[in-house]
């Protein structure tokens, strides 16, 4: 185990907390806006992330700094409450309220990218060593755009990899409710009944982790080439 940087780990923990709390309030906001106020009188529709914090600290807090001390990269969770008899009654809002978390995800990937070619455009980030997970741009010089670029870097990554591994149609990721976008209301209420079982959360989780590098490294390849037309990769 290397020594921790604490100016780095700062950085990831920040970049962490924001990924993570601008999924859980997406959700929580979608919800809101479908007629579930349960997250949001849990204080979880805001990108205040204390909140988040209070509810699941373990995951917010003690998972994410150890898996850096110990990997030198964060995992960890968070959470918003839902009504399972509004999400019942209401399946599509509630495909909804799933699919808002990703998207969220999605958005700051995006900002990520353009941060990136606007550096790159300004002359101020230049292509990493793309074999390095956490950095997808460099600074050129020193001082304040050595830390821009690498907060950019883990927006742009753990955002991509939030979005694609959240988007996986299994439960309990949000991707096996938005996959009931796009069936019928009665199939879509007995899909949720069929897959609602703790069994199923435990494949579903397994079958994500297996599957989940291989999808990201593809999305990763073609993001790049988007970043970096001249690079082969």
């Amino acid at each position: 185990m290397e020594s921790v940087n604490l100016a780095d780990m700062l950085i990831w923990y920040v970049v962490f907390m924001l990924s993570f709390t601008a999924h859980e309030a997406a959700h929580a906001f979608a919800a809101m806006k479908g007629g579930d106020f349960t997250a949001y009188h849990g204080g979880q529709a805001t990108l205040n992330p204390i909140p988040h914090i209070q509810r699941s600290p373990f995951g917010t807090i003690v998972v994410p700094l150890i898996s850096y001390v110990m990997m030198g990269w964060m995992i960890g969770w968070a959470s918003a409450p839902y009504d399972p008899a509004w999400a019942a009654k209401y399946p599509r809002r509630a495909a909804w309220m799933a699919a808002a978390g990703p998207a969220a995800n999605l958005v700051i990937l995006v900002l990520a990218f353009l941060g990136i070619k606007a550096g790159l455009a300004a002359g101020v980030l230049m292509p990493p060593n793309l074999e390095a997970f956490n950095f997808t741009s460099i600074a050129l010089g020193q001082g304040v755009w050595v830390g821009i670029a690498k907060m950019l870097s883990l927006l742009f990554v753990l955002n991509m990899l939030l979005f694609v591994f959240n988007l996986f149609p299994v439960p309990p990721l949000d991707g096996s409710g938005v996959i009931t976008l796009f069936m019928s209301p009665t199939l879509a209420h007995k899909y949720n009944t069929f897959i609602n079982q703790p069994m199923y959360a435990l494949l579903g989780i397994v079958i994500a982790w297996r599957l989940v590098g291989v999808v990201f490294w593809q999305g990763m390849r073609f993001i790049i080439r988007l970043l970096y037309p001249d690079l082969m990769v």
